[in-house]
């Protein structure tokens, strides 16, 4: 039964008139690891490309077959985990994403490589559609923001020190280390877990569910970044390129008729009819190709002999990203709305992505103008989540944090293929790097119009 059981909170702690901010803070440490292991990882290309002898395509899968399996997964792990207790799912994400973290490090092939990546993925599902639903069931409603923004800053400390501390570990002990480096954290994290989260109050029913909507969902995001993936240098035939693309419109409308007509469906349409949830979905999909794609663009474009380099110049975006996460509150004035903030933050990450487009790939020229994107992206992320699960009822919360991560990780694919596709497509590095910039801010663009 303690497996399957969710364990009650030591009473101090239960009883202790703050005592939910360690429920916060422990659902930091998914927080932290995940975009810990997701910043790293942009840095490892270079050098997986040399010693598998792989194209940037192919190895660029260690990440997309990662954020696939994360996109197909976080809304029915929410459902599932609403049904069944989010602590009991949170620790297993932990444990699964541990051991697959350890099995990474040891992998022998690229082929290996994106296995275990993708087991870890399962893991990391189980984390990240509990995290938020945590944070929203565990604080007080008028301490919501305050908690989203705590939790967004572990995000982004987990983003600041991965690439730093992943160009010096791929420059020092190699790429394996960056996966290994999860396994400590884990550890702690699992215990933590285990004693200071609480149980979940309120379990939704447990519906019929539905694996015709799972299977289709899947199905679409795997063929559009197959299909983007071809273009930047898989290998793929034209006619394979063409009926993927072909494929994952057909797959993303047979979504759409299907959730419109089953009886449970995978995504409840009334969710997505209402304006403030689908907005805030666009902009947190915007938000995070805008955030993940110089993760890729900067080590490509500087190489593996300079990893070190490139993980300092990186890592003025997410410092940027923390700073405003953490400390937005207390700068902003407090009559602002979460859409005034969000508004705000989108703007200023436009007005930095225009800025960087000339800029050369020095730490001069690019840091200060990185650190401003990441204060935008700070600054709109916690407003627009906020934004999103406030439109959610609290019954669907797990299901409302599925929506929210399976955007992001459906943005970070987007970041990642569509800078690799830019990359191969422009054969000047320089060109094609302004090129990526400039498509970055058009992006960012959209994400501004989306919080008017």
């Amino acid at each position: 039964m303690a497996f399957t059981t969710e364990r009650p909170r030591p009473r101090r702690i239960r009883e202790a008139p703050n005592g939910w901010w360690l429920a916060i803070a422990t659902v930091c440490f998914g927080a932290f690891m995940g975009q810990l292991d997701a910043s790293i990882a942009t840095l490892t290309y270079p050098a997986l490309s040399e010693e598998f002898h792989a194209s940037t395509a192919a190895v660029s899968w260690v990440s997309l077959g990662y954020l696939l399996v994360l996109v197909a997964l976080l809304v029915p792990v929410g459902r599932f985990s609403d049904a069944h207790g989010r602590k009991l799912c949170y620790l297993y994400g932990f444990l699964v994403f541990t051991l697959a973290s350890a099995a990474c490090g040891l992998a022998p092939t690229l082929g290996a490589l994106v296995g275990f990546r993708l087991i870890q993925a399962f893991g990391a599902a189980l984390l990240q559609a509990n995290s938020v639903a945590l944070v929203t069931t565990s604080a007080p409603r008028e301490r919501m923001r305050a908690a989203l923004g705590v939790q967004a800053g572990a995000q982004a400390l987990g983003l600041a020190l991965g690439p730093a501390l992943g160009g010096v570990i791929v420059s020092t002990l190699g790429w394996r280390w960056v996966f290994l480096v999860n396994v400590p954290v884990g550890v702690i994290a699992v215990v933590a877990g285990y004693y200071l989260l609480p149980r979940t109050r309120t379990k939704a029913s447990t519906d019929s569910f539905d694996w015709p909507g799972l299977a289709l969902l899947g199905l679409a995001s795997t063929a559009l970044l197959l299909g983007i993936s071809s273009g930047s240098g898989l290998g793929l035939p034209g006619y394979a390129t063409a009926l993927l693309y072909l494929g994952a419109a057909v797959s993303g409308y047979g979504f759409w008729r299907r959730i419109n007509a089953a009886a449970f469906p995978l995504v409840d349409p009334i969710l997505l009819r209402t304006r403030r949830i689908t907005a805030g979905l666009a902009g947190a999909l915007g938000g995070y190709l805008v955030l993940f794609g110089p993760l890729v663009l900067v080590p490509d474009v500087l190489g593996s002999h300079q990893s070190a380099r490139a993980g300092l110049i990186l890592t003025a975006l997410p410092l940027g990203f923390a700073a405003a996460a953490l400390g937005a509150n207390h700068v902003l004035p407090l009559a602002w709305t979460d859409r005034r903030r969000a508004l705000a933050g989108s703007a200023l990450a436009v007005i930095a992505l225009i800025a960087l487009i000339p800029m050369p790939f020095t730490p001069a020229g690019q840091m200060p103008l990185l650190a401003l994107l990441g204060l935008g992206l700070g600054t709109f992320t916690p407003a627009n989540n906020t934004i999103v699960m406030g439109a959610i009822p609290a019954r669907a919360a797990g299901t409302g944090g599925g929506l929210v991560n399976m955007t992001r990780g459906l943005g970070t694919a987007l970041g990642v293929a569509l800078v690799t596709l830019t990359l191969y497509l422009v054969h000047d590095v320089q060109h094609a790097a302004h090129l990526a910039t400039a498509l970055l801010a058009a992006v960012a663009a959209g994400v501004f119009i989306s919080s008017l």
